[in-house]
């Protein structure tokens, strides 16, 4: 007479195995897409062939790895500290956009006028850390999506496909600077320096809209 029920649990057990197993890897899918989409690693190769454009062949391969690696390393910090890290310093996800508008902007300026200072350092450590790894990868954009989905899901299981998604969406933006590194010996210092007034253009664009939807977020909720 016990059999039927340990069949039943049993059943109950593989079909809540199957409904976790789906769960997880739909939110490994979502976190993929929503973090490939605001990484954007297409957007990123101009910026980042001009910024390095100075560089020899291992020097931007080496920029390409430190960028990625920094962007990690500040994704993960924000996943594991970061909403407990903004109430404690009472910073507002608004104040974060706008100081990521900010530097967005000044790197922008200096695109636009061509200057060098972007890649005035030994080996593009520079440039790798800023704009390349922050804000542009780890960006205000970035750290609120990481923080956002994080908070969104409570399991274990599930934020480790958060987790995982993050990682595969960074290896997806490494091979698209690798990539870049390739490619960049086959074009010219002009069309490159083209490129970098179009980027300095468009993130300067990019810039007043991260400080634009601060202040939209401020109306609407308040400053508090």
């Amino acid at each position: 007479m016990a059999s039927p029920p340990a069949a039943a649990h049993d059943h109950s057990c593989r079909r809540d195995g199957v409904v976790g197993g789906a769960v997880a890897w739909r939110t490994f899918g979502e976190s993929l897409v929503t973090l490939v989409v605001i990484l954007d690693p297409l957007g990123t190769v101009p910026v980042f062939l001009s910024v390095t454009q100075p560089l020899d062949r291992q020097a931007r391969n080496r920029a390409a790895y430190v960028a990625v690696l920094v962007a990690a390393v500040v994704l993960g910090a924000f996943i594991a500290f970061g909403q407990a890290l903004l109430q404690y310093l009472s910073i507002s996800v608004e104040s974060l956009m706008v100081a990521g508008g900010v530097l967005l902007f000044i790197v922008a300026l200096e695109m636009l006028r061509g200057g060098d200072s972007l890649t005035a350092t030994h080996e593009g450590a520079s440039v790798a850390l800023v704009p390349i790894g922050t804000p542009l990868l780890a960006g205000p954009g970035a750290i609120v999506a990481t923080i956002v989905l994080i908070r969104q899901h409570h399991g274990l299981v599930e934020r480790l496909a958060v987790i995982g998604g993050l990682v595969l969406a960074l290896l997806v933006v490494l091979a698209a600077l690798r990539f870049a590194a390739a490619c960049a010996r086959f074009l010219r210092p002009s069309a490159i320096h083209f490129v970098t007034r179009i980027m300095g253009l468009l993130l300067t664009a990019i810039a007043v809209q991260l400080v634009v939807n601060a202040v939209a977020r401020w109306q609407r909720f308040g400053l508090g």
